[in-house]
């Protein structure tokens, strides 16, 4: 079994992989005052949850976009497993084209949810993986990596939203049941959910005609499943893409 980690501004999501199947898929905050100590602790009351023992791995791979957690996960990963464990990375073998200004710059989350697609679905394709930020993705009819944007997430546009209002409340992400809302909590909900819908089919429309064809589009994230389903354009949930990811990029460097 493999042990694949994604640590990302708000959630670890955590996954369990026994050939290339996975197992399981759990989410932690990300604490960046968290020992390694207590983030062995963390992992092994989820492995103990799921029913798996922490001596059963072969090794484990981590994708992060917080510096400052990344290497004290991987050293509870270790002291947990007792095994080497990879950080994607300079050096780690993708089989992924980049074809960025500076390909250093490219976050180990998107080349893990690139890597997936150009092994999964069809290209050309566009990728959305929606967390703190919303990150939109390029891949051309090569399988190259051309680019992409980096969009403010919906929950960091709707806390900002709250905070700079007096008179906004905090809101759940319950889908509004018609566009126009009749009172401030539906109303918004409905502008803050139509508008992310709204914003991706645009940007995707936008994308189509910069490339002159049309893509397959595949969503991923913690707030795929609420906004997805309010746009018009077809768009495939896959919440396992980057832990795929991280399992074809262990595989190709074990």
């Amino acid at each position: 079994m493999v042990l694949a980690v994604d640590i990302g501004n708000s959630n670890i999501v955590m996954g369990c992989f026994e050939n290339d199947k996975i197992l399981f898929i759990e989410r932690l905050s990300t604490n960046r005052g968290a020992t390694a100590l207590e983030y062995t602790i963390m992992l092994k009351n989820i492995l103990e949850l799921n029913g798996i023992s922490h001596m059963d791995f072969q090794g484990g791979i981590i994708s992060s976009v917080v510096p400052s957690v990344t290497l004290t996960v991987r050293a509870a990963m270790e002291r947990l497993t007792c095994k080497k464990v990879m950080i994607v990375g300079p050096g780690i073998k993708t089989g992924l084209k980049i074809m960025l200004d500076n390909p250093a710059q490219l976050g180990s989350d998107r080349v893990a949810d690139a890597v997936a697609a150009i092994n999964l679905y069809p290209v050309p394709c566009i990728m959305i993986d929606m967390g703190t930020a919303t990150t939109i993705s390029v891949i051309d009819s090569q399988k190259n990596f051309l680019g992409g944007l980096i969009i403010p997430g919906l929950m960091t546009s709707l806390d900002s939203l709250t905070v700079r209002t007096s008179q906004l409340p905090n809101i759940s992400l319950v889908p509004p049941n018609k566009v126009i809302g009749t009172n401030t909590v539906d109303c918004m909900r409905s502008g803050i959910i139509n508008s992310t819908a709204s914003s991706i089919d645009g940007v995707i429309e936008r994308i189509e005609e910069e490339l002159g064809e049309t893509c397959t589009v595949i969503s991923t994230g913690g707030i795929a499943k609420t906004i997805i389903p309010f746009c018009k354009r077809k768009i495939i949930i896959d919440d396992e893409l980057l832990l795929k990811g991280l399992c074809i990029i262990y595989n190709k460097n074990k």
